[in-house]
């Protein structure tokens, strides 16, 4: 038998990931959830922030992944107020009206910003020692960052006082890319193809190193998403969206133990842009 999920924010980069590795699974029957439809796929059009608009589409359901949200560290508070506060606070209380035993969270992992804020560039290279795990205090580097630790408080709030969710799991996820950038020189390409730097300039190898240590694949994001609506076990936890790399100062030794978490992808494993490969 199926578990039907919904997913919230479900066209952009994560969300997309999910569709393209786990819809056609015989597990899960998919309802998307979006601000905006897509040709491509049958969708429920509606804001999170308008709780009448969403509350229909979580009856029925087994499982929340929740994605949908101001995506960026630019955002003001207005903007992080509306889509990813008052947001969180709808689709939760939606899913508890609606006895909805699952709910994952795409969090962030600007949660812990500030670790990165304080060490770069030299927490890229592959020596710098620093282990970023989920006991380590938060430091939210942006309001962004500060309304998705809100969003995990809320989380665990909901799953210690009411009866719906039962599980929370809150995913710090790390970099992922849309599929034409899915790999460690996703950013230092796009920043050529949009005329920011060229190739090779020292811009475009300090954003290979970062992301040798931040990319999370789309494959691997959505084994870890795949790993959460199997579990049986937690109530509320916290878990980082990473893949095995070498130079990644994250743990994902938690998600390893708890939910099976293994990762496939490794930035170390690249030398070149698939292109020139």
């Amino acid at each position: 038998m199926s578990q039907n999920v919904l997913l919230t924010g479900a066209f952009g980069r994560v969300g997309t990931a999910i569709i393209d590795h786990l819809a056609d699974r015989d597990e899960y029957e998919f309802t998307y959830l979006n601000r905006s439809d897509r040709e491509e796929y049958d969708a429920v059009v509606a804001d999170v922030s308008n709780y009448e608009e969403i509350r229909p589409a979580f009856d029925d359901v087994d499982a929340v992944i929740h994605l949908a949200g101001y995506p960026e560290t630019d955002g003001t508070f207005e903007e992080v107020l509306e889509n990813n506060i008052v947001g969180m606070y709808n689709t939760l209380e939606a899913a508890t009206d609606a006895g909805v035993e699952t709910f994952v969270f795409g969090s962030t992992n600007h949660v812990v910003g500030m670790y990165e804020v304080e060490f770069a560039p030299d927490l890229y290279e592959p020596d710098f020692d620093l282990l970023v795990d989920e006991e380590s205090p938060r430091r939210p580097d942006s309001q962004y960052g500060s309304s998705k630790s809100y969003g995990e408080d809320l989380g665990r709030y909901y799953t210690e006082n009411y009866e719906y969710p039962t599980q929370f799991y809150a995913l710090r996820i790390c970099s992922v890319r849309h599929e034409q950038y899915d790999h460690p020189y996703g950013d230092a390409e796009h920043g050529v193809d949009d005329g920011k730097w060229e190739r090779d300039s020292p811009e475009y190898q300090r954003q290979v190193a970062r992301m040798k240590a931040m990319w999370q694949s789309r494959r691997d994001l959505a084994q870890e998403v795949d790993c959460c609506l199997r579990d049986d076990d937690v109530e509320f936890d916290v878990f980082y969206g990473v893949s095995d790399n070498d130079r990644r100062w994250f743990s994902i030794e938690h998600a390893r133990d708890v939910l099976g978490y293994d990762p496939q992808d490794n930035g170390e494993e690249w030398d070149a842009p698939p292109e020139a490969i």
